[in-house]
């Protein structure tokens, strides 16, 4: 019996070696509905408290800076995002893309980079639901021995494996489902986070605030950061923050106007993403300042969970309510993170890069429900398996998730660039929004990508473990990303058709063929 075989079609039109529709429903998401999903993806709340702390120790008052400058390759890779949208909308989104402009091995790796940073991800992210929420009882009951209950680890993983349940039960049906609980979630935690911002800029000026600090434009200069080193290790933790919102253009098939809405709503989400940064950022670096003291943002101590740590002296009574923002951010996102990885994988079955599973489509929902069960399952088994076995690992791992998400966006970047080589002086626009921007964007990932590389290669770098004196971080990222080069050619062997671009050319669509003309 012949070890190949053929994708489907029965998703959608035929397969010529061209794009193909895969049976999603089509029209069921809208511009707001895309921006919500888009935010709740990077989880505002959840990822700020966690990384505002490591980026103070980093860069001090530049905090405000960092953010600036992290939003700006974010900002060039989504306009070439957008631009490959226009011309492809494919909910393959990185792996369609990257194949159509450098062939399947490319394609297939910037999907591998995509699906594996979203995975890992998603244990994170429940693994936090489960500490806040913990948190949160213990606040609300007024017994701080209940948080110790989540770092048990069978009490952390049954109910860790729960949110992932329902996360995957919510996202296994219909977008619609999804966007309405977005709607009230990310809504939620969006109005909290700005009333902590104001209650801090309330004391301020009632002279009641930790140690006060007069706002100055120092504090949005990157050039006042102290060396490279320190310049690159903040920018990375900037890139983590702004991550998740290309989740707007893997749903691409299911937007209304999908050649031009999920570029808009990655843009969108983009701008209010670091709107919203820039005004916490700065108002708890004006409430607490960067010095050690028991609510500085230089302290160890609350720099793991700044927002826990600094919701009572500002808000007071009502200080639960920032707990329970940042818990419903990371179960948001917890649920909309598994959307982009899931169509990653049905475009993958769709065109014969995976088993013709991934490429199945609910009947009843229009939803990728294999695809999506797998991302959960394996999710929780590597939170579990990790849980047990060594937490240094599983947050070593997580750790080594921003040089997947340099790789996958960066290969996006650059594909954007060589796809429309043939446009770059067709006009002003396509000259910026197809060369400029991704180019710059590219490089900067790019650089960060081996900067990261390089220096997780220490022994000391991420929790301090080390094998033969090479960091634990780098072992893992060069692990995952050697895994998919392995499951990859395994994948070449049993199905040539897509590795012979058979199922997925590199023609060009006839609408940038009519375009080129």
């Amino acid at each position: 019996m012949s070890t190949t075989q053929q994708p489907p079609t029965a998703t959608g039109d035929p397969l010529d070696g061209g794009l193909s529709k895969k049976g999603l429903s089509a029209g069921s998401v809208g511009l707001i509905g895309a921006v919500v999903i888009g935010i709740a993806s990077i989880a505002p709340a959840y990822t700020l408290t966690a990384a505002l702390g490591p980026t103070v120790s980093a860069v001090g008052f530049q905090v405000p800076a960092i953010i600036l400058v992290g939003f700006v390759p974010m900002l060039l890779v989504a306009l070439g995002y957008r631009e490959l949208n226009r011309s492809m909308p494919d909910s393959g989104t990185s792996f369609t893309w990257a194949a159509r402009a450098f062939g399947p091995w490319v394609g297939w790796m910037a999907g591998w980079g995509l699906v594996a940073a979203t995975i890992l991800v998603l244990s994170n992210l429940a693994g936090i639901a489960v500490e806040f929420l913990f948190l949160l009882i213990a606040q609300i009951s007024g017994n701080p021995d209940i948080a110790d209950l989540a770092f048990n680890p069978f009490i952390n993983v049954i109910v860790c494996l729960l949110f992932m349940l329902g996360a995957t039960l919510i996202a296994y049906r219909d977008m619609q489902t999804t966007q309405k609980l977005q709607y009230f979630l990310v809504g939620f935690q969006v109005v909290v986070l700005v009333l902590f911002a104001g209650a801090a800029f309330w004391h301020i000026a009632q002279g009641t605030a930790f140690d006060a600090q007069p706002i100055e434009l120092s504090w949005f200069n990157p050039f006042a950061v102290a060396d490279f080193s320190s310049l690159a290790a903040g920018l990375s933790l900037s890139i983590f923050i702004f991550w998740g919102w290309d989740v707007t253009l893997t749903m691409n098939e299911e937007t209304k106007d999908p050649e031009r809405t999920p570029g808009r709503a990655a843009t969108i989400t983009i701008v209010i993403i670091v709107a919203l940064y820039l005004l916490i950022a700065v108002a708890l670096l004006a409430f607490s300042g960067v010095g050690t003291g028991e609510f500085g943002l230089g302290n160890e101590d609350i720099q793991g969970n700044v927002f826990f740590a600094l919701a009572a002296p500002i808000l007071g009574p009502i200080a639960a309510l920032v707990s329970l923002a940042v818990l419903t951010s990371s179960a948001s996102s917890l649920q909309a993170t598994i959307v982009g990885p899931a169509r990653t994988l049905l475009a993958m079955g769709h065109y014969g890069a995976l088993p013709a599973k991934f490429a199945s489509v609910r009947p009843r929902f229009f939803t990728p429900g294999y695809a999506t069960v797998v991302c959960a399952v394996v999710a929780s088994v590597f939170y579990a398996v990790m849980r047990f076995i060594s937490e240094d690992v599983l947050w070593d791992t997580i750790t080594a998730l921003g040089m997947m998400i340099c790789f996958y966006y960066g290969i996006t970047a650059f594909a954007c660039v060589w796809y429309f080589r043939k446009q770059w002086l067709d006009s002003a626009r396509m000259f910026f929004f197809t060369l400029l921007a991704p180019l710059v964007g590219g490089v900067i990932l790019a650089v960060l990508f081996v900067t990261t590389l390089i220096d997780s290669t220490a022994p000391d770098y991420g929790s301090g473990s080390n094998i033969a004196g090479v960091g634990l971080v780098f072992i893992l990222g060069v692990t995952v990303i050697l895994l998919g080069v392995v499951i990859m050619i395994i994948q070449a062997i049993r199905r040539p058709a897509f590795f012979r671009g058979e199922t997925l050319s590199m023609d060009a669509p006839a609408s940038l063929r009519r375009r080129r003309r």
